[in-house]
């Protein structure tokens, strides 16, 4: 039984390759290329609200690509922290900032050009790190608990990432406190 079991399985596998993708496959690349979109909006709009805005849809994207990954953990955790608080405090950030809500002319400095290759030098450098360093690894499937399963991510999460967290939240802390100060310096100085 396990025999025809794994000719069944080998037969099937031999049937998926790249020019025939399932349907889970597909909408991972349209979801994707949606996400990629909107974060290209993201930076190259004028207007910093309709950023925020284009950014909640890009990093929605990304929860939306865990839960395709079957990574359920981290994708709720995507939706909580980063759509849910992050984009948020932006937000927050920017009302009482008192952004304008329409075009803004200090939003562009004219450094197009080299922000783009400053970006695509810090693409290639991360693609380069990244597959430098998990080209070798292997990741097995078939334990107690696989990979990027809620057990395993919150095992790791608490174990060995509690203190960049806790970092993250002191920095969004920070970063909120100085919008306040911020808004009150201005409120002072057009009272004046």
């Amino acid at each position: 039984m396990t025999g025809t079991g794994t000719a069944t399985l080998a037969a099937s596998t031999a049937a998926h390759g790249f020019l025939s993708p399932t349907g889970v496959e597909i909408v991972f690349l349209l979801v994707g290329l949606v996400t990629l979109g909107a974060a290209v909006v993201t930076v190259t709009t004028k207007q910093l609200v309709h950023a925020a805005l284009w950014l909640v849809v890009a990093l929605g994207g990304l929860a939306v690509e865990y839960l395709l990954l079957t990574a359920e953990f981290i994708a709720w955790v995507q939706v909580l922290i980063y759509v849910g608080s992050v984009v948020v405090l932006l937000l927050f950030g920017l009302m009482l900032t008192k952004a304008p809500i329409g075009r803004s002319p200090d939003a562009d400095s004219g450094n197009r050009w080299a922000a783009l290759g400053v970006a695509v030098a810090a693409a290639a450098a991360l693609v380069w790190v990244v597959a430098d360093a998990f080209r070798t690894t292997w990741i097995g499937l078939d334990g107690d608990a696989p990979q990027g399963t809620t057990k395993v991510s919150g095992e790791i999460l608490f174990r060995h990432w509690v203190l960049p967290f806790e970092a993250l939240s002191v920095l969004l802390l920070a970063a909120l406190v100085g919008a306040i100060v911020l808004s009150r310096k201005r409120g002072k100085e057009e009272k004046r």
